[in-house]
């Protein structure tokens, strides 16, 4: 899926996002409405992530949609 229909479908998803990375609060989600910046930002902020790795994540996170 891309993250254009993530976006899209970012109410269903959310829990998905949250079963995912459980460091992420209920707000944590709200605020990334399904963009992946956001989302990498706060993997990096919530796990300690390097920015590549963070993006990886969500990139894979969202291949398996």
């Amino acid at each position: 899926m891309n993250w254009d229909q993530i976006e899209g479908k970012w109410t269903e998803l959310k829990g998905k996002a949250r079963s995912s990375w459980g460091e992420l609060t209920d707000d944590d989600v709200d605020e990334l409405a399904g963009k992946r910046d956001q989302l990498v930002g706060k993997l990096q902020q919530k796990y300690g992530l390097a920015r590549e790795e963070a993006e990886k994540q969500a990139d894979e996170w969202a291949k398996d949609l």
